[in-house]
């Protein structure tokens, strides 16, 4: 029995602040203990409410509903701006992640012709470093790389020293780390690149409705995420970018479509981007996936950041003192910062046989985590609705399964989705 006992999670769960919003989504199974929230969020029970009135609103007015319509990109853009530390007008919804990544990091390029180096990290999310290998090969641009600690992630230090060797255009970081969940530090990783001359470029999408952010505060130029995680928009919702007010005019978007376009429907012969940041929309913005995000950052920032950030700390910190107490002397070792202010929503636990864990544990546990190969088991926390008593449910059948050899006895073959 660790001194954490059970009771002392049905305490912190009793005095929760945030408590109260987990009844605000669907849970249909309240014996299943859903850890993968840092993948995919889940439903608020509102959107389903929100969407079927946009549904009977597109049956009823049809395209007469366009002039409400058409300026939500913008709309919902400005209302994830204070999530994002931003201004009205710097945050636009649209598109994928990877687009918005594809668009802002060739706008990056565009305006600085005598620099052709983007640098990034090794350990950054696939499809940013597939992005940047693509432009990179298509613009004859270097790509430099950073082989920076696994755990700890890239540092401020590590930049200057990439930048140092000349002619960089963009530097692009996770903020925080998608397999250690370990947040850069965002203001002095910008100040080192604008030392150089470079642009920075963030991803948010681990760190949004996690973990504060300040692009404006630091400086930051670009940005880009997806709202499905931690603002819970739904399984393939729509992405956001935000570019620094002062850049819009600078930068154009690679990509030029009609809603991108000033005086869109004189349907003139040449391209002539809006001012703004509405320069960055390309085509026909997507009605139905605006409304879930609507309905997910307004949650968010109902909730409060603040309340959101203490809450994912002590739930993280669960879960280091149980790994500790548990699984460390079962063969895990921690793949995420052990300080609390270096760690975002999610904690990452090592083992070297990781994939048949995670299949024992959602197909004999009831437990749904996720697995990034070769060897981590993902243990994602949204504040909005996880529970402290689920946190220590689901580390307690984890060791039980782990003692019990479970792992051992189920299939662990190759899935595509893991």
């Amino acid at each position: 029995m660790t001194a954490f006992d059970r009771a002392r999670a049905e305490a912190l769960d009793a005095a929760d602040p945030l408590a109260r919003f987990r009844d605000r989504f669907v849970v249909e199974d309240p014996e299943r203990i859903y850890v993968d929230g840092n993948s995919l969020g889940r439903l608020p029970r509102e959107t389903a409410e929100r969407l079927g009135a946009r549904v009977q609103e597109w049956g009823s007015r049809l395209v007469t509903a366009w002039p409400d319509w058409i300026e939500l990109p913008e709309c919902v853009g400005d209302l994830l701006a204070p999530v994002l530390g931003a201004r009205p007008g710097e945050v636009l919804m649209t598109d994928s992640t990877t687009v918005n990544l594809y668009k802002l990091a060739a706008a990056a390029l565009d305006t600085s012709p005598g620099r052709r180096v983007i640098v990034t990290d090794a350990a950054n999310f696939p499809t940013d470093r597939y992005v940047f290998q693509g432009l990179a090969s298509r613009e004859g641009a270097e790509l430099r790389l950073l082989e920076s600690h696994p755990v700890e992630g890239p540092t401020a230090a590590e930049v200057e020293e990439a930048c140092a060797l000349g002619d960089v255009a963009l530097v692009s970081l996770q903020h925080v780390g998608y397999r250690s969940g370990a947040i850069a530090d965002m203001e002095a990783v910008t100040a080192a690149a604008h030392e150089a001359g470079a642009l920075v470029l963030w991803d948010l999408s681990h760190s949004a409705g996690a973990v504060p952010v300040r692009l404006d505060q630091v400086g930051a130029d670009l940005a880009a995420g997806c709202t499905y995680k931690y603002l819970n928009a739904g399984p393939g919702a729509l992405a956001y970018l935000y570019v620094r007010k002062d850049l819009q005019e600078e930068l154009r978007s690679p990509i030029w479509g009609w809603f991108g376009q000033r005086d869109q429907f004189l349907m003139g012969p040449g391209y002539e981007p809006v001012p703004g940041i509405g320069r960055f929309l390309a085509g026909t913005p997507a009605i139905l996936d605006l409304t879930a995000a609507e309905v997910g950052i307004q949650l968010t920032a109902e909730a409060g950041l603040e309340a959101l950030r203490a809450k994912s700390v002590a739930l993280t910190e669960l879960v280091v003192e149980l790994h500790d107490a548990w699984l460390a002397p079962l063969g895990f070792q921690l793949g995420s910062p052990r300080d609390p202010e270096r760690r975002g929503g999610h904690v990452s636990l090592q083992h070297e046989e990781a994939w048949p864990i995670c299949r024992a544990l959602m197909e004999r546990g009831n437990v749904v985590p996720d697995f990034r190969s070769p060897d981590s088991i993902r243990i994602g926390l949204p504040p909005l609705y996880m529970r402290f008593v689920d946190v220590w449910d689901a580390l307690d059948r984890l060791r039980r399964l782990i003692e019990a050899g479970v792992h051992h006895e189920v299939e662990a073959g190759p899935a595509r989705v893991t």
